[in-house]
């Protein structure tokens, strides 16, 4: 195995760890080093099916040299993996990522014995297709070097950004985290507001999704904020206009606020519940 690429091990094998794996892939990382810890067998034997990378039922030896761990499990199982994971580490320090919702830094370094340059991240599902949107908090023991490594694995499925306060993360948990949840429901309610107009269904979810992923387009290559391509698209007294009012007197924007305040709470709620 080249030393430009030192073993990497994911313990969970989920649909998240398997977009990030098949895009570290394709950016030409080899199989042969990456491994993943799945109990699940089917899961297991898919993703070496899949993409030829190792895989093992239990969090065993196969992880004791790994230079990197990508911690790819449900907050409520979390602690026992990452205890599982000291007693296999010893005193080997590697860089630990998190994908988990709401578990904070110290929560993490703490269940694996102290010590771990630890990178908490939320990405989201669109990193499945390579279009994800990861925001990330690292604490003091992560080197400029591990937060290279912990951008190289992020972004090869999508965008990354770092933020340095992690009561922030979980307002990045309800943004882009939770945010394809909302967006598919607001395609959703386009389609189904279409089709109780008399528009076929399958024509209706057309033009929703291409709307949507156009407007998404010209927002990101766009140098203008959104709000200016909003006014660019409304002309007075026009039909824009009318939705748009119609949206404003519906309390458009305190939904989408108290939408976001109510995922990041339950964010907090998920770091206290696990022990």
């Amino acid at each position: 195995m080249p030393d430009t690429f030192p073993t990497l091990a994911f313990l969970g094998g989920g649909n998240m760890a398997r977009s990030l794996v098949g895009a570290l892939l394709r950016d030409g990382r080899p199989a042969a080093s990456i491994v993943v810890v799945e109990p699940h067998a089917g899961t297991r034997e898919a993703l070496h099916a899949d993409f030829g990378v190792a895989v093992h039922a239990e969090t065993d030896a196969a992880i004791a040299h790994a230079a990197t761990l990508v911690l790819a499990v449900k907050p409520q199982v979390m602690p026992e993996v990452c205890r599982a994971a000291a007693a296999v580490l010893g005193d080997a320090r590697p860089l630990v990522i998190s994908i988990a919702a709401g578990l904070r830094l110290e929560q993490i370094d703490g269940w694996l014995g102290g010590g771990f340059p630890v990178v908490r991240c939320m990405p989201n599902t669109p990193a499945l297709i390579g279009e994800g949107a990861t925001g990330l908090i690292a604490n003091p023991a992560v080197a400029a070097a591990h937060r290279a490594e912990a951008e190289a694995i992020l972004g090869s499925a999508g965008i990354t950004a770092w933020i340095d306060d992690e009561a922030l993360m979980d307002t990045v948990t309800a943004l882009s985290g939770s945010g394809p949840a909302y967006v598919f429901l607001f395609i959703e309610s386009l389609e189904d507001a279409a089709v109780a107009q008399g528009l076929a269904r399958e024509t209706a979810r057309t033009l929703a999704i291409q709307t949507v992923l156009g407007a998404a387009r010209m927002a990101r290559e766009s140098d203008e904020p959104p709000s200016r391509l909003r006014e660019r698209v409304t002309s007075p007294n026009g039909t824009t206009q009318a939705a748009l009012e119609q949206f404003a007197a519906d309390g458009f924007r305190d939904v989408v606020a108290r939408a976001l305040d109510a995922a990041a709470r339950r964010g907090r709620e998920l770091a206290g519940g696990a022990r």
